[in-house]
């Protein structure tokens, strides 16, 4: 019996992902695990770019609206939600996708994920309420201390990843390295890695001008209904973290929203970097849907 496949596209921000999904998955009438740590979230939805109604009904999603800020997220609840969901699609049809710009989710569930001991709520806490006080200079700094091997090799910029590093070293006295030393394990499906890309001007300029649209739509009064919910790793996420400084009285609006569109490029850029380093990815530009799906159905059809 031939083996169930997995279409993953993956991409940088603002890349045109949730529209090719849809087109590919209506194709092969099948469904779609999202790969976006932040979409997952019920309250967040403007400044995550989360999919529109309209797109959501074209297509059945999985880990969209999933879980609530309040819960704690990751890349090993990723693989075994994941896991789960494909599980159940493949016992309809032999075909899903899979389509975000976490690197790391789509790694966890492709390859597996290393078993990192579990983190105690108050410190994780504790770390995040330090950073939200003292800001990135400050995380720099403890883990250049505590993990120095680590964080040589770290993105110094990515909050996230230094904090979750200096989580495990204060909770386990151990550097997060210690612990990845996994290796790939075997899946009960085949898989096609597609991703997309854009001149890098056009990208920026559609980076641009999204976060005037999500400012249109309102995402100042988003970001200030979810104020309580601040000091959650959740909502140390571009276009809210910007819009909190605002809301604090640290930045003015205007060069908050200039904070917005220059985080978010150098996140798409921190994208980029990361699907480059897998060879097995096949590049795309976002329009050529009818290539796309050639180069699909003649890889299911070998």
């Amino acid at each position: 019996m031939q083996k169930p496949l997995l279409i993953v596209i993956a991409g940088p921000t603002a890349s045109g992902k949730t529209a090719l999904a849809i087109e590919v998955a209506r194709h092969f009438h099948t469904e779609i695990l999202s790969a976006d740590s932040r979409q997952c979230y019920r309250e967040l939805n403007i400044g995550v770019a989360k999919p529109s109604e309209e797109e959501l009904n074209s297509a059945a999603h999985h880990f969209i609206n999933s879980h609530s800020v309040t819960g704690h997220v990751n890349a090993g609840l990723f693989e075994r939600y994941g896991l789960e969901v494909l599980e159940n699609i493949f016992s309809r049809t032999n075909v899903a996708v899979m389509a975000g710009g976490t690197g790391l989710y789509i790694d966890a569930l492709l390859n597996g994920i290393d078993q990192i001991p579990e983190v105690p709520a108050g410190l994780r806490e504790s770390i995040s309420a330090a950073y939200k006080l003292n800001g990135i200079e400050w995380l720099q700094t403890q883990l250049k201390e505590k993990d120095p091997v680590f964080f040589e090799t770290s993105e110094k910029r990515n909050p996230h990843r230094l904090m979750r590093a200096l989580e495990i070293i204060q909770h386990t006295g151990k550097s997060i390295s210690h612990f990845r030393t996994a290796g790939r394990v075997h899946r009960n499906f085949k898989t096609i890695k597609i991703a997309l890309d854009r001149e890098r001007e056009v990208l920026y300029n559609r980076i641009n001008t999204r976060v005037d649209a999500m400012m249109d739509q309102g995402l100042l009064q988003e970001a200030i209904s979810l104020q309580p919910y601040q000091h959650l790793n959740a909502l140390q996420t571009v276009g809210y973290r910007e819009l909190f400084a605002y809301l604090h009285g640290s930045l003015p609006l205007e060069d908050a929203v200039e904070e917005i569109k220059k985080n978010t490029r150098r996140y798409a850029k921190r994208q980029l970097t990361w699907f480059k380093k897998d060879a097995d990815y096949k590049w795309f530009a976002p329009e050529n849907t009818a290539e796309i799906l050639q180069y699909i159905s003649g890889i299911t059809n070998e």
